[in-house]
């Protein structure tokens, strides 16, 4: 394993997270239900008081959609990450992709969500501006990086370590 090109592969991966976050959540995407659906309880709340209730659960299609896409996307980064960094075995491959999912979950989580989401007006849904202290809860996102995110990791760095043990 070449362990400076996965320094440079995690630099490089939340970059492009950080791209996809903000191409997401940009004009009215930011109120899809896929979008919504990552937003503290006490905030989809209050935006639903002004705005038509849709299904932001993890059984909506759209948020299985949204996550399954997602799934899609990271394996095939982390393959080549997996690929770039040295991997031959379903061993390898699969720590390696596991290391980057379970890095850009915290990148995600120390950074995104609790500096950039919590004090850009831009994340703020429509008739939420004022929830300040809402748009601070620290412990919904890492409550979020512990379950599901732990397990979500689990799904793309399978794949890695399967599709790498296959090349």
């Amino acid at each position: 394993m070449i362990w400076y090109v996965l320094v440079i592969e995690a630099i490089v991966f939340a970059v492009i997270f950080t791209i996809i976050v903000f191409v997401t959540y940009s004009g009215d995407r930011i109120y899809k239900p896929e979008c919504i659906h990552n937003y503290p309880p006490d905030i989809q709340e209050e935006y639903f008081k002004t705005h038509e209730r849709v299904d932001v659960s993890y059984k909506s299609k759209k948020v299985i959609l949204t996550k399954s896409l997602g799934i899609v996307v990271f394996s095939v980064i982390l393959v080549i990450c997996a690929k770039l960094a040295g991997a031959t075995t379903f061993w390898q491959g699969f720590f390696v992709a596991f290391g980057l999912m379970v890095w850009i979950g915290l990148y995600d989580t120390l950074f995104l969500d609790w500096v950039l989401f919590a004090n850009m007006k831009r994340f703020r849904l429509e008739g939420t501006e004022h929830m300040d202290k809402a748009y601070h809860q620290k412990w919904f996102h890492l409550k979020g990086i512990i379950f599901p995110g732990i397990i979500f990791a689990l799904i793309p760095a399978a794949l890695v370590g399967l599709i790498i043990s296959l090349i």
